[in-house]
């Protein structure tokens, strides 16, 4: 399986130091009343554009800047959002924001919404819940795959799709599968057990799993 496209490195944001507090002051002073200057977020912006995407099996109508992301359009412009995917690196560097495009495993901080029109996309949302959990889902939970938990969703949405592909895999294969996808906690041992474990059982993994490539 390949892995998600072209990740570059992570970037950090520093805080501002005593200038850039000055410098924030002076613009409060200056600037128009927060009612003035933005719209409300159930306003579409200038120069936004409607879009339809399917995700998770529904047709989400959303509207969005041209230069908006999939993950900031799935998490802070649908109503209700999608919050499986998480926003850590945003920059295609840590698979957390890892949903399907088309069955594929994609960084959706480096895919833009409209670039997403006319495929499906599926988030972790759609491979189980808490009354039905996929067997990864299932696996991670018997053998305690989560620390913090932000790295889970991508990990789960990348080794579900995998095991489509590959029922029966080795450790090493298991490894190069997840290797778009880091956990900062460093619990790479109990997560690739759980992807192991999960493909024990792999006609049931197969049938149970939710994704949108069905036959592709």
């Amino acid at each position: 399986m390949s892995s998600p496209a072209n990740p570059s490195r992570r970037r950090f944001l520093k805080g501002v130091g005593l200038v850039g507090a000055g410098t924030a002051l002076v613009d409060r002073i200056t600037a128009p009343s927060t009612a003035e200057a933005s719209p409300r977020a159930s306003e579409p912006a200038a120069g936004s554009v409607r879009l339809s995407l399917d995700v998770n099996g529904q047709k989400r109508q959303v509207s969005v800047e041209t230069r908006t992301t999939l993950l900031s359009a799935m998490r802070d412009r649908l109503d209700p959002p999608i919050t499986g995917p998480k926003l850590v690196c945003d920059q295609g560097s840590c698979g957390a924001c890892t949903v399907l495009l088309d069955g594929k495993p994609v960084y959706s901080c480096l895919v833009l919404a409209v670039d997403a029109v006319g495929k499906k996309i599926s988030t972790v949302e759609a491979l189980g819940n808490l009354e039905k959990l996929n067997p990864v889902q299932e696996a991670f939970v018997q053998r305690d795959g989560m620390m913090c938990g932000f790295c889970t969703p991508g990990f789960v949405v990348t080794i579900s799709a995998f095991l489509k592909t590959n029922p029966n895999p080795t450790l090493e294969q298991v490894r190069e599968a997840c290797k778009g996808n880091f956990c900062r906690c460093g619990t790479y041992p109990k997560v690739f057990e759980a992807a192991l474990a999960a493909a024990k059982g792999s006609q049931r993994a197969l049938g149970a799993f939710q994704g949108p490539a069905k036959g592709g």
